[in-house]
């Protein structure tokens, strides 16, 4: 299993998000003991250094634990917290691809999805259908949150301001998703962008309806220049929340499977009644 060579990614980095991958997807489990350097190195084709480099990655990270005359083993509890390209680079090998998204402003998606839709575009990945479905808040109507700092009120500039980067990061999405779409690379390419009135303290994923993320936004100071003026906003910090990971393939716990239903429930149930078309 020879590491990609078109990846522009150092070898140990490819390594480490492979073994990531098994882990965070429970390839291996909680416990399980890795393979050797040796049988990793030959498997990847890469030198012992490589591989050890890679597992200090993992280690770092707080995935594995080395122990002295036993090996590298998976630490318990690892799928929380946890990262969230890895998940979404395995839920594109599946022929069909459902991925569901609320939360303030799709940045975060549109990030870790370019990868999985460049590989697609070069022919690595050959799902029958992707749909994609982003619920934000609506930037047209007041905010109780983000607000400024001086009043807590909401701010018609920041919401202008916000409003933007919805539109770049979710329009980009569905440009990108839609074109495999016309290109004939996916029989069935959708994306779409609804509004919904509540202001959200809380990021969720709906990865292929088995896996779910969910992650709160810390809520934190900070000053921006709105309208050519600096002004004090207590905003949502999207880049700070930690995801929790939730599968409805969990062997070792029940909820699992409940949290997936009830988080498509609720995603639906937005999506379904107060949710509006994004005006573009």
């Amino acid at each position: 299993m020879a590491l990609d060579p078109d990846d522009p990614r150092p070898p140990y980095m490819q390594v480490a998000n492979a073994l990531r991958a098994a882990i965070l997807t429970k390839v291996f489990k909680a416990g399980d003991k890795l393979p050797s350097r040796a049988e990793l190195a030959k498997k990847y084709d890469v030198a012992p250094m490589t591989v050890q480099n890679a597992l200090r990655e993992l280690r770092d990270e707080g995935l594995i634990v080395s122990r002295q005359g036993s090996g590298v083993f998976v630490r318990e509890r690892t799928e929380r917290p946890v990262g969230l390209r890895p998940h979404i680079e395995r839920a594109f090998a599946a022929d069909h691809v459902t991925i569901d998204f609320a939360g303030f402003s799709g940045e975060t998606l549109h990030g870790v999805i370019q990868e999985p839709l460049d590989k697609i575009r070069i022919g690595r990945l050959t799902p029958d259908s992707i749909h994609v479905r982003i619920l934000v808040p609506d930037p047209t109507v007041p905010w109780s949150v983000p607000s400024t700092v001086e009043d807590k009120a909401d701010s018609p500039a920041f919401r202008a301001r916000a409003a933007e980067i919805m539109r770049r990061h979710t329009l980009s999405i569905i440009d990108n998703v839609t074109e495999l779409g016309t290109l004939g690379l996916v029989k069935e390419a959708t994306a779409e962008v609804r509004v919904h009135p509540a202001a959200p303290l809380f990021k969720l994923y709906l990865i292929n309806n088995e896996e779910a993320f969910f992650g709160f936004y810390p809520v934190k100071e900070h000053v921006l220049s709105l309208d050519g003026k600096p002004q004090a906003i207590y905003d949502l910090m999207g880049k700070d929340a930690i995801l929790f990971h939730h599968s409805a393939n969990d062997d070792d716990t029940s909820t699992g499977s409940q949290y997936v239903e009830q988080a498509r429930t609720w995603f639906d149930s937005l999506w379904n009644t107060i949710a509006e078309d994004f005006d573009r």
